[in-house]
């Protein structure tokens, strides 16, 4: 499991990891925040998602993917978590966009219409 950080080569100004040339060859790979005032202070996923595709050369499925069941995978926790699935928790949000990948190249704004967690609506 390859877990890339984009956020981080975004707030220091370092190359991104090499996501496309990693899951062409076969490798898992999860995103995250990486989220800490020294070099990436954001706890905005979509951001994260965002500069996966747009910079790390991901398709919004495998960020989508990343950021999901693999991250889950990277926790040892994907067949309880990650993804929607019976017997799984039911944790997921809805999105107030047209298609899925505005979540990607429409940044900057939040997208989050709902927040479900155990099957709850917070």
């Amino acid at each position: 499991m390859a877990g890339l950080l984009p956020g981080t080569a975004y707030f220091i100004r370092m190359a991104y990891a090499p996501a496309r040339k990693l899951i062409d060859r076969g490798a898992i790979v999860c995103v995250a925040t990486d989220c800490n005032p020294g070099s990436s202070y954001t706890e905005n996923m979509q951001t994260i998602l965002s500069l996966s595709v747009i910079n790390m050369g991901m398709t919004a499925e495998e960020a989508i993917t990343a950021a999901t069941l693999n991250a889950a995978h990277a926790l040892d926790r994907s067949d309880k978590i990650g993804s929607i699935e019976v017997g799984k928790r039911s944790d997921f949000i809805l999105l107030d966009c047209p298609n899925y990948t505005d979540l990607f190249y429409h940044f900057g704004i939040n997208h989050v219409e709902q927040t479900w967690a155990g099957g709850i609506l917070l």
